[in-house]
């Protein structure tokens, strides 16, 4: 691949306008004071502890994985709602 090719290439997929909604909702949620606290305290208590132990049921490791992946969308969704903020 050479540089002309990256610039010869589609534009990425515009994104629906009920992501873009859904996003700046999620953002203006967490922007209060109130709303950082409470992100802070779902990133500690959920994602910066273990998501398995040695000895414990596997499911119990797929089952706190999924409990990060909400944390880290919520986390994703607030920085494309500053992207798409900016962009307009």
């Amino acid at each position: 691949m050479s540089w002309e090719d990256l610039e010869t290439q589609a534009p990425p997929p515009e994104v629906p306008q009920a992501t873009i909604d859904i996003n700046l909702l999620i953002a203006r949620a967490f922007s209060s004071e109130e709303g950082k606290k409470v992100l802070a305290w779902m990133r500690e208590f959920y994602l910066e502890q273990p998501c398995w132990q040695p000895g414990a049921e596997s499911s119990y490791g797929q089952w706190r994985e999924g409990q990060n992946s909400v944390i880290r969308d919520i986390e994703a969704r607030i920085r494309k709602a500053k992207d798409e903020r900016g962009s307009k």
